[in-house]
Formats: C-alpha cells, sequence, structure tokens
C-alpha cells in the first residue's frame, strides 16, 4: 500500500507566517514524540527532536531539541538551522529550504550552491530514540564539510529551561564519534553517536529561544538549549555522502547505552530501522483496506488511518495500553479514551489493544468510577467525571458489536460493570447518584466541558445534564443486554426497568417543545435551554430516547445553528456567551474553550444522527460531501501536517486552534465515514441489538 504524502514547495515554504505555522509530528508508540515545524524553528516549548517518556506514557521530557546543520564550502559557512529569539529569527537557514514534505516521516531539502543536504527523521517504534538520516549531495567542484550540533535539553515537556535561575549540570563525555551527557539532578542520560564523521566538542549554550506560539498562549515562552558541539562529516566534490545522527535518552546510562547498542552504526542498519518502520506503516494501511474492502483507497483516508495509530501507545505494564488524547500536552483521559476507543481501535481492527485499554481501566477503576484522567504519578488519578463511566459502558457495546466477545466481556468485565451501575444508583463521589426519577444528578465540572478560571468552572452544569442522562440510559440498556446474554434474567429485568423509567423522565423533563430541541441542563432551581451540542449525543447513541421525529427536529436545529465545515460550535452565534474567537491568555481560551468553540469530535455523532433521522443513499452522499470531506481534504494540510486538530475557530475562517493531533478528532469522524456513510456496519450488531430494539 503506497503511503500518503504531503510536500511543500519552494514557494509554500517562502510564505514565512503560513509555512511556519505547519507542524509535524512522528510518535513512538510510548507516549513520546519527535515534533516541529515545516522551517526547522520551534515554536512551541512542546516542539523537540526527542521528547522521551520515561514512565510511558508520561513523565515525557525534552531530551534533544533539535540538530541545526551548516554548510562548509571553501572560506563560506551556511547555517541551514533557524531558531528565533526576542530580535528575530536568526540564522535564517529556511532560506535554503527547497522542499519540505511528510511521507509519513518528515524530510527537509536544502540547497547551498552546488550542495544539496537531505534530511530524514524517524523514531524505532517503542523505544525512546530518535534518528536523523542525511544525504549529502556534492555536485560542486570543490569538497564542502556538513556540521550538525545537537541542541541538549532535559525538562519537563510542560516546562522551559531557564539556566541562570535553575542551572542545569550537564557532565559531557565524547570520543571521536559518540557523544554521551549525563544530567546529575535528576540522574539521566542522553546518547546521541554519528555513523560518520566525527565530533568536536564546544560546550555552550544557546539562551533565550522564543516559543512564539507560547508567547500567544500566555505561557512561559523562553527557553534555553545546551550545544555540547557538533559532528562533522566530509562532504567530497561530485559524491554523495550518506550518514545518520542517532539520540536515545532514559534514566539511566546503561538503559541508554543497552538502547543504542540496538542500533549498530553502520548505515545500511540505520537504513533497515528506517525500511522497518516505513513497512509498519504499510502495513497498518494494508489491514484497514483489507478490512474494508469496499473502501477505495485515497490520501486523506490513509492519513487519518496512520493518525489514528499515532495514540495508541503502550504503558510501563507488560500488555498494557492506553490513548493518549492529544499531542503534544495531553496525557490519558478517561472520557476522550473511550469517546475514541471505537474510531481508533474497531473501525481499524485492533481488538486485542482495545481489550488491553479496557483491561488498563478495569484495573483503576474506583468506586464505581473510571478515572477522568492518568497523569505522570499514578497516585494522582483524578476522578471528577460523570460521563467517562458511561462512555466506557458504551465502548464495551461497540467491542461487542465488532468482535461478539461475550466471553471477554464476562470474564473481564461484567463485575466492574455492575459495580459501575450500583455506584450510580446508590451515589457515587462528586455528587453522582439517581434521583427518584432514575435519571443522574451530579455536581459541577464533571461533564466535557470542564473548563475552568480561578477554579471557577466556566459551564458548571449542575444537576442533570442531557448527554449524561442520554448515556445513563445507554448504558442501562446495554447492561440489560449483558444481563439477558449471561442468563442474569433478574437483573436483566432490573436494569430495564430502570432504563424504561429514566427515558419516561427524560421524555418530560427535557423536551422543550417551543425550540424544537432539548434543554442543556436541568438544575434544582432552573433549566437551561441554551443551544448546545450536546443533545446530538441523545439522538446518536445505539439506545437512545427520542423517537424519529424528535431526534430529526433536533439534526435539523443543531445543523442549523451550531454546524460549521469542521464540527458543531459549542454555542450559537447568537447566545450572549458566544465567544468565536479562542485565542489570547489561558483565562480567555477557557472562557471560548466550550462557547463557541468548533470541536471536530462532534461531527461523529452528528453524522450517526442525522442518518438516523433522515437515512437513505442521497443523505448518504450528503453526509460525506458536506460534512466530513471539508474536514478530511484540507485539515490534514494545515496546523498538523496529516492529523486533524483539537479545536477550531467558531468564526470563520475557523482557524485550527488547540493541540495539533487530538484523539477524538480522528477517531469519532474516521469512525461515522467507515460505519455510516460507507455503510460498513459492526459484523455483530444486527445480532447483538436485534433483542432490544
Amino acid at each position: 500500500m503506497k503511503l500518503p504524502s504531503i510536500s511543500l514547495s519552494e514557494d509554500q515554504l517562502s510564505r514565512f507566517d503560513d509555512a511556519v505555522q505547519k507542524e509535524w509530528l512522528v510518535t513512538n508508540g510510548l507516549g513520546g514524540y519527535a515534533s516541529g515545524t515545516a522551517l526547522g524553528i520551534n515554536t512551541r516549548k512542546y516542539h523537540g527532536l526527542l521528547v522521551a517518556a520515561f514512565h510511558p506514557p508520561g513523565d515525557r521530557r525534552v531530551c534533544l531539541e533539535k540538530i541545526d546543520e551548516e554548510v562548509c564550502i571553501a572560506n563560506s559557512v551556511y547555517p541551514l538551522g533557524a531558531n528565533e529569539s526576542q530580535n528575530g529569527v536568526f540564522p535564517q537557514g529556511y532560506r535554503f529550504l527547497k522542499q519540505f514534505s511528510v511521507s509519513p516521516f518528515p524530510r527537509y531539502v536544502y540547497a547551498v550552491q552546488d550542495v544539496e543536504v537531505r534530511k530524514t527523521v524517524f523514531m524505532p517504534y517503542e523505544k525512546n530514540a530518535v534518528v536523523a538520516v542525511y544525504r549529502v549531495f556534492n555536485g560542486g567542484n570543490v569538497d564542502a564539510k556538513i556540521r550538525a550540533f545537537p541542541l541538549v535539553n532535559w525538562r519537563h515537556f510542560h516546562s522551559v529551561t531557564d539556566r541562570w535561575r535553575n542551572p542545569a549540570e550537564f557532565v559531557q563525555r565524547q570520543d571521536s564519534r559518540e557523544l554521551g551527557i549525563r544530567v546529575a539532578m535528576p540522574r539521566s542520560v542522553i546518547i546521541t553517536a554519528a555513523t560518520d564523521g566525527v565530533f568536536r566538542a564546544e560546550g555552550k549554550w544557546l539562551d533565550r529561544v522564543l516559543y512564539r506560539e507560547e508567547a500567544q498562549r500566555g505561557e512561559n515562552a523562553l527557553d534555553d538549549y545546551y550545544q555540547p558541539g557538533c559532528f562533522e562529516i566530509e562532504a567530497k566534490s561530485n559524491k554523495t555522502e550518506t550518514f545518520a545522527i542517532v539520540a536515545v535518552a532514559d534514566e539511566s546510562e546503561e538503559i541508554a547505552e543497552k538502547t543504542l547498542s540496538s542500533f549498530p552504526l553502520a548505515m545500511y542498519d540505520v537504513e533497515a530501522a528506517y525500511e522497518k518502520e516505513l513497512r509498519r506503516n504499510e502495513d497498518l494501511l494494508n489491514k484497514f483496506y483489507e478490512m474494508h474492502e469496499n473502501i477505495i483507497s485515497n490520501e486523506w483516508l490513509s492519513w487519518l488511518v496512520l493518525a489514528s495509530n499515532s495514540f495508541i501507545v503502550s504503558g510501563s505494564a507488560q500488555q498494557e495500553k492506553s490513548v493518549i488524547a492529544g499531542y503534544h500536552w495531553f496525557e490519558t483521559w478517561g472520557r476522550d479514551t473511550f469517546v475514541s476507543l471505537p474510531g481508533l481501535m474497531l473501525v481499524t481492527g485492533k481488538f486485542e489493544e482495545a481489550k488491553q485499554v479496557f483491561l488498563s481501566f478495569r484495573k483503576y477503576c474506583k468506586d464505581g468510577l473510571i478515572p477522568n484522567y492518568i497523569p505522570d504519578r499514578a497516585e494522582m488519578f483524578a476522578y471528577n467525571t460523570v460521563d467517562a463511566t458511561l462512555w466506557f459502558v458504551n465502548a464495551v457495546l461497540q467491542y461487542l458489536k465488532y468482535t461478539g466477545d461475550f466471553e471477554f466481556v464476562q470474564k473481564q468485565l461484567w463485575a466492574t460493570l455492575q459495580s459501575i451501575v450500583e455506584a450510580h444508583v446508590k451515589g457515587a463521589d462528586f455528587g453522582i447518584h439517581m434521583d427518584n426519577d432514575c435519571l443522574i444528578s451530579h455536581g459541577p465540572q464533571l461533564t466535557w466541558m470542564d473548563a475552568a478560571i480561578d477554579g471557577q468552572p466556566v459551564n458548571p452544569r449542575t444537576g442533570k445534564a442531557v448527554e449524561i442522562q442520554a448515556l445513563w440510559h445507554n448504558a442501562l440498556k446495554i447492561m440489560q443486554l449483558l444481563a439477558s446474554n449471561f442468563k442474569e434474567t433478574v437483573d436483566a429485568e432490573r436494569y430495564g426497568q430502570i432504563a424504561e423509567k429514566a427515558k419516561k423522565s427524560f421524555t418530560e423533563e427535557f423536551w422543550n417543545a417551543e425550540k424544537d430541541s432539548l434543554s442543556d441542563v436541568i438544575g434544582e432551581a432552573e433549566r437551561d435551554s441554551s443551544l448546545m451540542p450536546n443533545q446530538i449525543i441523545a439522538a446518536a447513541l445505539d439506545f437512545n430516547m427520542l423517537d424519529g421525529s424528535e431526534c430529526e427536529k433536533v439534526v435539523d436545529v443543531l445543523q442549523r445553528e451550531l454546524l460549521t465545515p469542521f464540527g458543531l460550535r459549542t454555542r450559537a452565534r447568537n447566545d450572549p456567551k458566544y465567544t468565536g474567537i479562542y485565542a489570547g491568555d489561558r483565562g480567555s481560551r477557557d472562557r471560548a474553550y466550550h462557547n463557541g468553540t468548533v470541536w471536530p469530535w462532534l461531527l461523529g455523532p452528528f453524522v450517526t444522527a442525522y442518518l438516523k433521522a433522515k437515512g437513505s443513499s442521497e443523505f448518504r452522499r450528503e453526509l460525506a460531501s458536506n460534512f466530513l470531506t471539508p474536514l478530511f481534504d484540507k485539515q490534514i494540510h494545515e496546523a498538523g501536517l496529516g492529523t486533524i486538530s483539537e479545536i477550531f475557530d467558531g468564526e470563520s475562517p475557523h482557524k485550527p486552534r488547540g493541540c495539533i493531533a487530538q484523539a477524538w478528532s480522528i477517531a469519532e469522524p474516521l469512525r461515522a465515514y467507515v460505519e455510516d456513510v460507507m455503510q460498513i456496519r459492526p459484523k455483530y450488531e444486527k445480532e447483538i441489538l436485534k433483542n432490544l430494539g
């Protein structure tokens, strides 16, 4: 299967303001990554050539910021690197950049007089390592030299280095071809090596590098890099030279050396490692297209399939898998994991990985709640969520629809699922409990709209949020289905009875006949009937509580008021709370986050609900051309190349914002495309759902 490619020409690269916003991302399956921009300028503190996850998938540290090169011809030196400071960009090596591409790994092509330098970056899978492969063609009659300067750091990726306030102790050792750097506090090591040439030591600092994206976000934007010296390689006239620089990082020198030893430093070994990574990506595409024979391969779809795999990562424990919610800065979030799981793992046939994710979160389930997020340190687990647990239950049903694997669910998950329902019925933390009307009440800041400013939730949504009731009813029906399958008839009847009462209460309390839509939240004292997209969940779930006409009315009003080419707005534009631009400091951004900002993941349930309400071949074509293609076909060329951003401005031109690659931004639209547009339904869906309707 041919790998997709995105290429920027010399003309495109010459438009600085646009090109500097094009970012690339390579992941290693551990939560670590390499990332930068098409111009080679790091614009975020999260950029780095080696960002290693030391407690996978967490504790991510920027170990190698980048490698800057220069070409020496006769007595002239031409820098290829580029870094920005408060005084501007210097040097401006991007002026020698003739082409940049990702396919799927980034490649820079520079030309200086008759010397062409190609640099390709890739990461070996499940290793905290990165490889920069160079091919230098000297078409002139004068010998040249290439110098490659590694710029080192050792910081958590949320922070920056200020060497004057917090001096870093780099202990450096080197020989003619290898460099080792030990960081005294914490005791860790970075090893870099070149496959040819010599290393020339000259330790110095590059101070106050400016990250323009962080400056615009009101974050810490100045960083210090350590430059230990350079690798120097001869480029003979009228010849082609190839070499590579390998960087590995770990918490001890012994482990780093062991990782490095897996890369015998000869070019044929490096090239074999590169080909292995290309084949791994080709295999991902082959599996997808073989699984879905009716889908014709195309560039944007291939990019989505490859991007979907970047979020699935291995943990520290054997057989443990989790989902990174978004790159660069998100960790593992329960809600994002189980919203995303069908699109990331089921549509793509990764059923074993899905099982491992279920087992990981089963282990973390506490008092009937799935964690909201799992930070770097296990003792800091946060359970402040009302919907993550209900999305977990929904994901179990989706898994069964694809696999029919009731045995796994019964043996491994059933007891956890029962404990979840009982906790919600009797009462869990954060005010989560079932009321007398069989609907779920909950405290503030527990839904996905959880942004806060100075500790105060922007949209508290305290009481009974619409999507929570939909997910709760859906969970009860799933439990009824499972109990029936497991011959637990008493429990099946009980779950069914609660579900029917919840449905009756929901219909009476939430439908707003005046607006032909659902209320967003019903609180103790008042109801919030603001037009927000959360009600689309109620229309999209397998077991929903709306009749056909109500479902169509919900779809119509959201299409009219909230739909954009890249997702649903989180508020209608005529709402006094609407904020259409996501920009400024953290407070300004958080105020806009769920009050007008566009979210691509909502296209998934919107497309599903739309087809349920209007299903026909004509409407399927409309789904593809009007609702999904603009996102798929355009946005893989913007911001994060080959992937889809977290959010977009509510106002045109809907600039991409937030993370450059978000799990559910890929997963839900991809799932909807396969299942709803292409009508490739899960294998066991009809058989599983036929008895419960």
